[in-house]
């Protein structure tokens, strides 16, 4: 394993893209956003993107050249069109929007249509925090890997939700989750490492758990929570897909197989003004008492801790600032190559 600063990893990742096409400036912003999703841990959406999203760009099925815009809005709502463009950059121009829109009217809710992978969730649900706002974002996830429930077809994806609610002297509440019980880049994260994958995250089609993720396409992901999980996925893919005129169901494009065909992803991002409701200072002020309260439950045989959702990822952060971001072998060796072949600097 190679720890790695993390301004170092975010010049590589830069130079890769800038090698590929991307315009300077996109791709400075595209390069922050995975190092940040490496950086809070998100292992299976940052750096580990970066050889499919060349490939996607070298295949021509991304726009390195975009024209981001939107389509149709009103006072607290929009449309946008990304263009085909990389997902971080629809998604920050789409949240950019929100919270201006939310400013302005207390609430403001976005869809994103033509959009691609942008990365894990939280990204972009703790982008309003800095405006003391809370932030929602859901997507049409990039490939099917869930039936709906019962049934054996892949009609739905991992369809994730993320919520950011800001704290005052306490981390912010952060949940980022998949409607399965694993985001399939944690499938592919252990497939590449050699893992095998904990029994509960994928089942065969004869029902039988799947636990090597080298077989992961035998298999599908299973929901959370059963039937609820299968339920959540679907009206997620409705407002995220549906709703924006994007993909869903039997239209979402495979982009972890194909890499040529555009995958008109779909996402959205509400942003919430806090001001709207009570001053902010005094909202935070309740939230950490809230997160006290949780910490302070009496636990179970056992359990050494409760915790909030938001808390592992924050130490994480806070180790990942200060040591570096781990970097393991086999992901090591595909991004050495992918050096090579862009002529871009690997990291030391």
């Amino acid at each position: 394993m190679h720890l790695v600063p993390v301004e170092k990893l975010e010049r590589f990742i830069r130079s890769c893209l800038t090698a590929s096409g991307i315009r300077e400036p996109d791709a400075r912003i595209v390069a922050g956003l995975m190092t940040e999703a490496d950086l809070n841990g998100s292992d299976g959406h940052g750096v580990f993107r970066l050889p499919q999203y060349i490939q996607r760009i070298q295949c021509g099925g991304m726009n390195v050249s975009p024209n981001i815009r939107v389509l149709r809005e009103t006072g607290a709502t929009a449309l946008v069109d990304g263009d085909n463009a990389m997902g971080h950059l629809v998604m920050r121009f789409a949240t950019e929007l929100a919270m201006d829109k939310a400013a302005a009217n207390g609430v403001a809710w976005v869809g994103v249509r033509h959009s691609n992978h942008a990365g894990p969730a939280a990204l972009y649900a703790k982008m309003p925090m800095r405006r003391d706002m809370v932030g929602l974002y859901v997507a049409v996830g990039s490939a099917n890997h869930l039936p709906p429930w019962g049934g054996t077809e892949m009609l739905l994806s991992t369809n994730p939700i993320a919520v950011a609610i800001p704290a005052g002297e306490e981390p912010p509440i952060v949940l980022d989750m998949a409607t399965t019980v694993a985001a399939y880049g944690k499938v592919k994260t252990a497939a590449q490492r050699g893992e095998p994958m904990p029994e509960g995250w994928m089942m065969d089609r004869l029902g039988k758990p799947l636990t090597d993720p080298k077989r992961a396409a035998e298999g599908f992901l299973l929901p959370i929570g059963g039937p609820k999980g299968y339920g959540l996925s679907l009206v997620f893919g409705l407002m995220a897909g549906t709703l924006n005129g994007a993909a869903f169901g039997r239209d979402v494009v495979d982009f972890n197989a194909d890499s040529r065909t555009v995958t008109n992803t779909g996402q959205l991002i509400v942003a919430i003004s806090i001001e709207s409701f009570m001053a902010a200072d005094a909202f935070k002020r309740n939230v950490d008492a809230v997160i006290r309260s949780m910490r302070a439950s009496p636990t179970l045989p056992g359990v050494d801790a409760v915790r909030v959702p938001g808390e592992r990822s924050h130490q994480i952060r806070l180790q990942r600032q200060r040591d570096g971001i781990p970097i393991h072998g086999g992901l090591y060796r595909t991004l050495s190559e992918l050096a090579e072949a862009l002529d871009a600097e690997m990291f030391s």
